[in-house]
């Protein structure tokens, strides 16, 4: 299956055509004009976010995830794949196991190559989803729960289970704890059908 990379690109939100603004009458709407903006000057990158949580996870201190949300994708994989491979291996090291394929088969070498690089990958020929059972990283819906899908990439093992609070010995006390979910439902989640898509807040 071919995978084309959607790189990061800002959205120019200030480009609006009009500014509506109420005055003290609410019978008069005043509509002013085309507000101008001005792109002179130096701008730099100060954030990226293909995949969610993956440089939280990953950068063992802020200066490897401050220079990883500066670095430009083509460049990440050189430069944090290692990175990311000796903090993954740690983190399953400090529970006293080591890496297992995960559910996708993808070792520890793959897999850190794959996410080292901060694109979200799209594949138009197929559903659009971050991983839906069959489909693994074809775009991502607004109902995927891609926080769940990264740590079943990341600790479930071969089963997507591993690290599932599990009782090893049979003394009815978890030996190990649940790092394959963040234990946050999306039960009633439901997103517009037209932008922004987001539906209204919900109450306290």
């Amino acid at each position: 299956m071919k995978l084309n990379n959607l790189k990061n690109i800002p959205v120019a939100l200030a480009l609006v055509i009009g500014l509506v603004s109420c005055s003290s009458d609410d019978d008069a709407i005043v509509i002013e004009p085309p507000v101008a903006v001005d792109f002179s000057g130096t701008f730099s990158q100060e954030d990226q976010m293909g995949r969610p949580g993956i440089n939280t996870v990953f950068s063992a201190t802020p200066d490897i995830e401050n220079n990883f949300n500066v670095t430009i994708p083509s460049q990440q994989g050189s430069t944090f794949q290692s990175l990311f491979e000796t903090q993954l291996a740690g983190l399953h090291s400090a529970f006293g196991a080591t890496y297992e394929n995960n559910i996708l088969g993808l070792d520890i070498t793959t897999l850190t190559t794959v996410l080292a690089s901060d694109v979200l990958q799209v594949a138009p020929g197929v559903p659009t989803t971050y991983f839906d059972g069959t489909n693994v990283l074809t775009g991502r819906n607004l109902t995927d729960d891609v926080i769940d899908v990264s740590l079943i990439l990341l600790f479930g093992g071969q089963n997507g289970d591993r690290f599932n609070g599990q009782d090893l010995d049979g003394d009815g006390t978890p030996d190990l704890p649940i790092l394959v979910t963040d234990g946050v439902s999306g039960a009633g989640e439901t997103p517009l059908s037209t932008f922004p898509y987001l539906e209204p807040p919900h109450g306290s």
